[in-house]
């Protein structure tokens, strides 16, 4: 472990490394025996530890708390800023496989920041069902409900108004359910189709996104 920082570190010394570990700036396994096994992730670690304290001068307790939003799956700008990573998703009724990177983990006053919501739209987002209730942390999920609610938001929609989303989107989980349940029933469960079950909700939901979609657009047209 040593070996692999010294290069960059010359002054790096196991009782340096002892003292990180000490401050729970890195959490080493232990063989049935007892001795520390560092893995790349905690050399890593180290190595950002070592790296902050020499060129930024950041002191202990900056850097665990900019370890600690690393760990949640925040990302830490050069300046010691914590963001929220932006993850474009599929749009167009396309339900692409969530990126499994870090988990993101926020807390609520998190969330606000990087949703661009103010703490009277979060209350109400989750006053109506649209985020959850009694959470310490939130997830991807529901920072791209938090966005997207805010967006409408801004339009100048009521959080109120956005209610019937989150009905309209458990109905179509409830007709993917069905779809599985009737070819269970059938005995052609998704396997006969070379699709496990996932994938075969997932297309069941875009099939209704699409729809969705489809019809909106419709509409549109219809009135113009």
């Amino acid at each position: 472990m040593i070996a692999r920082l010294e290069g960059d570190f010359p002054d790096i010394t196991i009782s340096k490394v002892r003292f990180l570990e000490s401050e729970g700036l890195v959490t080493p396994a232990r063989t049935a025996s007892g001795y520390r096994k560092y893995s790349a992730d905690d050399v890593d670690r180290l190595r950002y530890v070592l790296t902050a304290q020499r060129d930024r001068f950041w002191p202990l307790k900056v850097i665990r708390e900019r370890l600690d939003a690393l760990d949640r799956g925040l990302d830490v700008a050069d300046d010691g800023a914590v963001v929220a990573p932006t993850h474009d998703q599929p749009t167009g009724g396309r339900l692409g496989p969530r990126d499994r990177g870090r988990p993101l983990r926020l807390t609520a006053i998190e969330l606000q920041h990087a949703a661009d919501i103010d703490t009277g739209t979060f209350r109400e987002l989750i006053a109506y069902g649209l985020l959850p209730k009694s959470r310490d942390h939130f997830d991807a999920a529901d920072l791209e409900v938090a966005r997207a609610c805010g967006a409408l938001v801004d339009a100048g929609i009521d959080v109120r108004h956005l209610r019937p989303f989150k009905s309209a989107a458990e109905r179509e989980l409830g007709l993917s359910e069905h779809v599985l349940g009737q070819q269970a029933l059938r005995g052609r469960g998704a396997d006969a189709a070379g699709l496990d079950d996932e994938s075969v909700q997932r297309q069941v939901v875009e099939d209704c996104l699409e729809l969705h979609v489809a019809l909106v657009r419709r509409g549109l047209e219809d009135g113009t």
